[in-house]
């Protein structure tokens, strides 16, 4: 299942904080959790990742590493061919 992971730095440092400890212990994901794309909001304010996973309960090991820096909204999503899909059937 895929998700849309909305994160929001909690300082202006924060961003910069978050960028050396990428640097330094790379991205922290657990087993099963898998990174695939990411975008970041001009101004450095917000990161939209997107991740995969068949266990929606890795993600809390995964906050737990960055919690300190960042607010997280996990939102599970689908693409848009498969949604389409999905309505035509209903």
């Amino acid at each position: 299942m895929l998700y849309m992971v909305i994160e929001t730095f909690k300082s202006r440092d924060a961003a910069t904080l978050v960028y050396a400890r990428f640097a330094e212990r790379g991205r922290m994901l657990p087993n099963g959790l898998e990174y695939v794309d990411s975008w970041v909001e001009d101004g450095f304010g917000r990161c939209f990742q997107l991740m995969e996973t068949e266990d929606a309960s890795l993600f809390d090991l995964w906050i737990a590493n960055w919690s300190d820096l960042v607010d997280f909204e996990v939102i599970p999503v689908t693409n848009s061919a498969a949604a389409a899909a999905a309505i035509k059937q209903q």
